[in-house]
């Protein structure tokens, strides 16, 4: 960013609020190729609408829970999906061949294990959660694909809700925020207008997210619901000030989301195994080149690894993301054409531009 001519200022009251609420960590502890692959999908793409939608409701009551409805029913003809709730992995089984993973070994709460049945098996979890696995099993410790996944790691999230006993006129439902604490990403959200219910509720109802959060994750409850309220002060001003909080909700998340730190690229998995033949990956840190972040990158993964289950095309049923703008295509027709001649046909050549 200094480089290309962009203040300390800016770069800490716009760009660094951006990553730390985009990538969840500081930009000097991010990835660049993160950053600008995050910057891309949601402001170059879309710069008309910079803004993820948000659900007009519950979201477990108005997706998850018809979703996970229609995988278990049977009445469309193809088999149900059967969810295993309260059910830890604990370790895993090979063939002969170790060439393949035939069997899951799970535990359940009260202490039961029980092994499941394999024929495909697919990752769908963060880097932190990958990095445990392999720490704790000696079937993927074994495999150099998997022990590379030891380099991963997460960030902590905590969430909050509050109730307060009024109505708050918030500018803007959805807010990115900073200046609170160094380091910490912050986004607070009123749900009473996301969910559509100011007129079923009194008061209002405002999530507050903070991100990067190990050092406010150590707070007890009272210490942080009185930081959230001090801070929705500063922010909304005296008719938040004036209101009292009648109840509130903390969720502790550590490690929760996955950390782009720099060199971790390398260290992230491909959709399809290399190392088990039936062994598949999905979820916002896996390697993908349809361009999409987040949940939608999450979602697209989980597509693909479908596809490569069922020996689909790779791209079946996933919708690809829309043409650049003109002017941004522009730029990098420009860009890449000015880099092949001073490389002599060979981009890798070329020197940096910044």
């Amino acid at each position: 960013c200094v480089k290309l001519g962009v203040s300390r200022r800016c770069y800490e009251e716009a760009f660094e609020p951006m990553i730390l609420t985009g990538l969840f960590a500081p930009g000097a502890e991010c990835s660049a190729a993160a950053a600008l692959g995050m910057a891309y999908f949601f402001v170059l793409k879309s710069q008309n609408s910079f803004d993820v939608r948000w659900c007009k409701g519950n979201i477990g009551e108005k997706i998850f829970q018809p979703w996970v409805e229609h995988m278990e029913n049977e009445d469309y003809g193809k088999q149900k999906v059967k969810f295993a709730t309260s059910t830890r992995v604990t370790g895993f089984e090979t063939r002969d061949d170790a060439d393949e993973i035939c069997g899951i070994i799970c535990s359940k709460d009260g202490g039961e294990e029980v092994l499941l049945e394999t024929d495909a098996v697919v990752f769908a979890v963060g880097g932190a959660a990958l990095n445990g696995m392999v720490r704790n099993s000696k079937v993927l410790s074994r495999k150099a694909e998997f022990r590379r996944y030891a380099n991963l790691r997460g960030t902590g999230v905590l969430a909050t809700r509050l109730y307060l006993d009024r109505k708050i006129d918030t500018p803007y439902s959805a807010n990115a925020c900073f200046g609170f604490d160094k380091g910490v990403g912050m986004t607070f959200f009123d749900i009473t207008k996301l969910h559509e219910v100011e007129d079923e509720e009194e008061g209002t109802v405002i999530e507050t997210d903070y991100y990067h959060a190990a050092s406010v994750l150590v707070m007890d409850d009272d210490a942080v619901v009185e930081k959230v309220k001090k801070d929705l002060d500063t922010i909304l001003g005296t008719q938040c000030k004036e209101a009292s909080v009648v109840d509130a909700a903390v969720v502790r998340l550590p490690q929760a989301v996955n950390w782009y730190s720099p060199g971790s690229y390398a260290n992230m998995p491909d959709v399809k195994s290399e190392a088990f033949a039936n062994c598949y990956y999905a979820g916002d840190i896996v390697r993908t080149r349809h361009g999409s972040w987040s949940q939608e990158k999450a979602y697209v993964t989980g597509v693909e690894a479908a596809n490569a289950i069922l020996g689909n095309e790779a791209d079946a049923n996933i919708i690809p993301l829309s043409p650049d703008e003109p002017h941004v295509a522009a730029g990098r027709f420009a860009v890449s054409t000015f880099k092949t001649l001073v490389g002599f046909g060979d981009v890798t050549r070329a020197p940096s531009l910044v």
